[in-house]
This record gives C-alpha cells, structure tokens and sequence, in this order.
C-alpha cells in the first residue's frame, strides 16, 4: 500500500532536488528518514494512571504504541527516583511516517490556533527540523471530552539531508508552512 505523500516525493520532490541541488543520482536526493514524537508526562511521578492516558493518547495519534521513558537519575526536589516513568516517545517510519507528516500539514497544524506557520530556523545543522505542539488537541483523533489535561509534545523530522538548506527545500516539497 503507498501512501500519497511518498507518491509525491518520487514523482515530484525528487525531480526538484535534483535540478535545484544538481545531484547525478536519485540516491542523493534527501529524503525523510523518521519521524520522531517525544511527550513528557510529569504529573506521572503523582500518579501513574497519567502516563496510561497520556500513552493511549499518543497511540491514538501515531498508530503506534509509544515507549516509556523512564528517569535516570532521582531528584528529590522534584520527588523523582530512578526508574520512575516521566515521558512517552515514538518513532515512525516508512508508510506510518508518510501518513502521520499527511495530517500533521494537512490536519493538525491548521487547527493549532492563531497559527502564523512554522519557524524556518528550528533546523539543527545537519538537515534535521524540530518543532513543539502545545496542546494535544490538534489531532483529530483526540477527543476533547476524554482528555484529562493538555500535554505538549516535540516532533522531530530527521532527514538524510547534509545542510539545513536542503532539508528546507524537501520540507518545502512536503508543503510544509514556514512562517516568512
């Protein structure tokens, strides 16, 4: 089963790489690797039905089971021991990733309010683009009614591209919305 947006990037993205960037092979051509969802859940050291809710949630948005990440060093200030769970991650790829980056552009960040797009600098060096969600009720899998508090998230694209530049250019192919 193909998904539309890696349709779209073999018959289209990747022809605009290569005359924009003068690659020789369709194997230079950048391309998105994984995508990355990390959710911290800190009200899970008070109670642990909070990382229960919070990983049906991320399941419910991923279509994946999220791991839990657990703390590594104990804080006392914070009432944080060792091996306690404080977060949720995911990772995505192939056919789940094509579909998940589908909605977030098309979807959820067009419901994100007073949405002026996504900041063109987030990119890390090496082609790599990272952005956070405040709110998780963007997605529409998430049902505002069943929701027991509002949880941020960090989305990472990684991408194979050497430069920020290209990595701009294949987000760009995606029709992801820089602010100007």
């Amino acid at each position: 089963m193909n998904v539309r947006l890696h349709e779209k990037y073999k018959n289209e993205i990747v022809k605009k790489l290569k005359d924009k960037f003068k690659y020789k092979n369709d194997f230079e051509v950048p391309k998105l690797e994984k995508v990355v969802i990390n959710m911290g859940v800190g009200e899970a050291v008070k109670d642990s039905k909070k990382i229960e809710s919070a990983s049906n949630e991320l399941a419910a948005i991923t279509g994946q089971k999220p791991i839990v990440t657990k703390s590594k060093k104990a804080n006392a200030s914070f009432k944080l021991r060792e091996g306690m769970p404080i977060g949720l991650k995911v990772t995505l790829r192939k056919n789940k990733m094509y579909e998940f980056v589908d909605r977030f552009v098309n979807v959820a960040l067009p419901r994100v309010r007073d949405f002026r797009g996504v900041n063109a600098k987030s990119f890390d060096g090496n082609g790599n683009y990272a952005l956070g969600l405040k709110e998780q009720y963007v997605f529409p899998e998430i049902e505002y009614d069943n929701v027991d508090s509002t949880r941020g998230m960090d989305i990472i694209f990684v991408t194979s591209a050497k430069s920020d530049e290209e990595a701009k250019e294949l987000l760009n192919g995606f029709d992801f919305p820089f602010s100007k």
